[in-house]
């Protein structure tokens, strides 16, 4: 088809060889409309519409800016709320055309969640949370006027009723403290259930060393990763893997992993595994990756998922507890899940007594 298009052309070519080059000079588009048998006119009105869109959309950004400087300068407050929220929908946004491209990658490649790259498959996580948290407060907007009661809320409670995309750089820190103190709260009843499992226990060799752990931390001692790789056979069984821990337990784990501990135990136990297997998976996709690959932000929040407050650890510092997690986490099996489950309570209860004061 190029070569007939380009054989055409020559042959209007020759047709306007006899023509002046005052005409090329005085009617151009005319001449190249003969060489090409296109109205150029169309191109021209296209550019003219073109160029009005970008005049348009240039005279909304000024106007914007315009009136986001009259907001800043006259109601600081009202201007703080404001880009906060538009911040926030721009977020939202691109995370969720950002899920969709993930989304889309799994079905087209057929992989599965375990299978993604760490970051990926940490914004699928997250992002999944996010909805479960936004849906009752769609739902309640849904009557009447009651989107103006919604708003008020949000307002007055962005804790409880935004996510973490309309939230301040100070509410980051503030909030993330406050859900860590809730988890931390339960932390010594589940070393308490710990000990009181491990009385259970018919091996006396491993039954004292699991002891000899529980009573350690419960004094303020932090454990070293070779003491549990020692009792991780415990895990594999009664009473201290998942499907087998009691009611309580099961209520004390569904806090530190921030899920509801109002259902029953047995959904409480799917629920408890479930997210567990989805921290192991997250695991292996980042020693895959490598801790360097991670910006300081991002190593904060790995640490916090997995238990500990690292709102104020700086980097060497997440880094560090990272690698002593990452140690127990690789030589784990999935049966011994419950391990890592109890890890996040072992590994976090005592570790910023270790560390200067500044970090505390």
């Amino acid at each position: 088809s190029c070569k007939m298009a380009l054989a055409r052309g020559c042959f209007r070519l020759q047709r306007l060889k006899g023509r002046s080059s005052s005409e090329f000079l005085y009617y151009p588009t005319i001449c190249v409309s003969r060489l090409t048998s296109h109205q150029l006119s169309q191109f021209f009105t296209t550019a003219k519409r073109s160029t009005l869109s970008s005049a348009i959309i240039s005279k909304a950004k000024r106007l914007n800016a315009k009136y986001e400087k009259f907001l800043e300068i006259n109601f600081p407050r009202f201007y703080g709320i404001y880009s906060t929220f538009f911040r926030g929908f721009r977020l939202l946004y691109l995370d969720f055309k950002e899920v969709n491209g993930i989304r889309y990658q799994m079905a087209n490649k057929g992989l599965k969640y375990n299978q993604l790259p760490y970051r990926e498959m940490d914004k699928l996580r997250q992002f999944r949370r996010d909805v479960i948290k936004v849906i009752p407060v769609v739902l309640l907007a849904i009557p009447p006027f009651a989107n103006y009661l919604v708003f008020v809320l949000m307002y007055f409670f962005p804790r409880q009723f935004l996510i973490s995309h309309f939230w301040t750089h100070d509410q980051h820190q503030e909030f993330k403290e406050i859900y860590h103190s809730f988890r931390a709260q339960v932390y010594p009843d589940a070393v308490s259930g710990l000990i009181k499992a491990a009385s259970k226990v018919k091996d006396k060799q491993l039954k004292k060393q699991l002891l000899t752990l529980g009573n350690k931390v419960q004094d303020g001692i932090h454990p070293e990763i070779f003491q549990l790789h020692t009792v991780a056979k415990l895990f594999l069984g009664h009473p201290l893997a998942i499907r087998h821990i009691d009611t309580r337990q099961a209520e004390i784990f569904s806090r530190v992993m921030f899920l509801s501990p109002h259902m029953p135990s047995f959904i409480l136990r799917h629920r408890i595994r479930s997210h567990i297997m989805e921290i192991r998976h997250l695991d292996q996709a980042l020693n895959s990756l490598g801790l360097h690959e991670l910006s300081e932000d991002e190593l904060r929040n790995a640490c916090y998922v997995r238990g500990l407050n690292s709102v104020h650890l700086n980097a060497a510092e997440c880094k560090d507890w990272l690698i002593k997690w990452l140690q127990l986490s690789k030589k784990l099996k999935d049966s011994e899940a419950s391990l890592l489950l109890h890890s996040m309570v072992l590994l976090s209860t005592n570790y910023l007594k270790k560390l200067p004061e500044k970090s505390k």
